[in-house]
């Protein structure tokens, strides 16, 4: 069985990480949608909150082999005690690029055994980050087209809540 993992902060969900776990679901036969544990970053939504948020997604567009989980150690480490040995991370950019090959080289040093795949993002996800979700819902803007709407109606609560 080919496991992979495919981690994120998730915060929150947007149909361009969506559409990374789609395609990483039809090459994989298990994947495992890891938000690892982060105490220096400030998220918006607990590790909690966005593995409910990746569950309902994921149970919404019928996905079947996918699972949601979280990493409270290193990633390296964490494939390895799942059995993983791909690693899945998508790119918007070259500026992307430079820091998930930094981490893909880091991670092939503490696990030989882990490959890291970079899946392009689709040309209609290609500007779209959690960033630039929570800065539009922020302002009350409609984000209809920029998360699944399982759980539109979430993150609008939440961030609307946090706007000035």
């Amino acid at each position: 069985m080919q496991i992979a993992v495919c981690p994120g902060s998730f915060d929150p969900v947007t149909l361009g990480h969506l559409d990374i776990i789609k395609r990483a679901c039809k090459i994989f036969d298990r994947v495992i949608v890891a938000v690892p544990v982060n105490p220096a970053k400030h998220a918006s939504f607990s590790v909690e909150e966005r593995m409910e948020l990746l569950r309902t997604v994921i149970k919404s567009e019928g996905i079947l082999n996918a699972e949601v989980d979280k990493v409270t150690g290193l990633l390296a480490d964490y494939a390895r005690e799942k059995g993983a040995m791909t690693i899945i991370k998508g790119l918007r950019a070259l500026s992307d690029f430079e820091y998930e090959f930094q981490q893909a080289l880091t991670n092939k040093r503490l696990n030989p055994e882990l490959e890291t795949m970079f899946l392009a993002t689709s040309a209609e996800n290609m500007f779209l980050s959690s960033s630039v979700v929570k800065q539009i819902a922020g302002f009350g803007g409609d984000i209809s087209h920029f998360v699944p709407s399982s759980i539109s109606d979430t993150i609008i609560k939440r961030l609307c809540k946090a706007a000035p």
